[in-house]
């Protein structure tokens, strides 16, 4: 029999409520990149600390809304400001899912270049640059145009109706997967070759490379709604992708089914640090994701353990 922390412990015995709680599976959602793997393997293993039945699932970013709605799925614990505000505030409107508050950590996902291309295209970061120097970020499959490797489709993020709306001679070739994504900027950097492609933090690569963000123009929900808004009158996103918080979300009926649970949700907390050096350990230092969250759970204890503190 497994024996429970002595964090788990005091829980259980200072709510004995969670005992009238649902045995059920609290579902957590799964998608295909390395940092919410973890975000969402930590929450998991914290709630089974607490006594909680908790199960995987693997689901599109997108797409997961609809079973957050019917109650086919319970918590996804990123949603990013910068491509899933749209989507999070849809089906919160419905009154079928809710906002669990912020996760600690703050996004930023844009279009970013090896500093070595600045001497190939002057004037970077500002994206005006792009306009006269598209070609040097051509490759043989995209030329004359530049080839810009957005993430994978799944992650939405407006790539080309930006092209389109800025009037950049850019190529939008999205990525299969986040390591491929990432296996291609380590290629291009090693050999100093063209690239343009979708970087996001919390991560490591902003800080393990040496490069610039994109300066697009200031992004405002106006821009991605009203064309008449921003450079071009005739198209909408013509503008940067926001930033701001990542998100925790669930289906509305989790408090009445788990409401301690609940509680754990809205409580945890984390910072890009910490989230930063933890897909460090997965990407480059060859961890799994499960051995990663149970090393930082066990050099955290004092910090997961009030999560479930009632």
């Amino acid at each position: 029999m497994k024996i429970l922390s002595v964090a788990a412990a005091a829980f259980m015995a200072a709510t004995p409520v969670i005992a009238q709680e649902s045995t059920d599976p609290i579902k957590l959602t799964l998608h295909d990149w390395s940092g919410q793997l973890i975000t969402t393997t930590l929450m998991g293993e914290v709630l089974k600390e607490a006594g909680y039945n908790v199960e995987y699932v693997q689901a599109d970013y997108i797409a997961q809304f609809a079973g957050l709605k019917t109650g086919d799925l319970h918590v996804a614990m990123e949603i990013w400001e910068t491509t899933g505000r749209e989507a999070m505030d849809e089906a919160t409107a419905s009154g079928n899912v809710v906002s669990q508050g912020e996760t600690g950590m703050m996004a930023i996902e844009e279009w970013w270049y090896p500093a070595y291309m600045e001497e190939r295209c002057p004037g970077l970061p500002n994206w005006e640059a792009l306009k006269d120097c598209a070609d040097a970020f051509s490759t043989p499959e995209t030329a004359p145009l530049g080839r810009y490797l957005g993430g994978p489709v799944t992650w939405g993020g407006f790539d080309e109706e930006r092209v389109e709306a800025l009037g950049l001679d850019f190529e939008v070739i999205h990525a299969g997967t986040d390591a491929a994504l990432f296996a291609e900027l380590e290629s291009a950097y090693q050999r100093q070759d063209p690239i343009m492609l979708w970087i996001y933090s919390p991560h490591w690569a902003p800080a393990k490379y040496d490069g610039k963000f994109v300066k697009f123009p200031e992004y405002s929900p106006e821009c991605y709604a009203d064309p008449s808004v921003g450079m071009n009158p005739d198209a909408a996103y013509d503008c940067g992708k926001p930033t701001g918080p990542i998100w925790k979300v669930s289906w509305a009926g989790l408090d009445d089914k788990w409401p301690n649970a609940g509680k754990a949700i809205r409580n945890f907390d984390i910072d890009n640090a910490a989230m930063g050096a933890m897909v460090a350990d997965v990407d480059l230092n060859g961890k799994t994701v499960d051995e990663t969250v149970a090393a930082w759970m066990a050099d955290n204890k004092d910090v997961w353990s009030t999560w479930i503190a009632n």
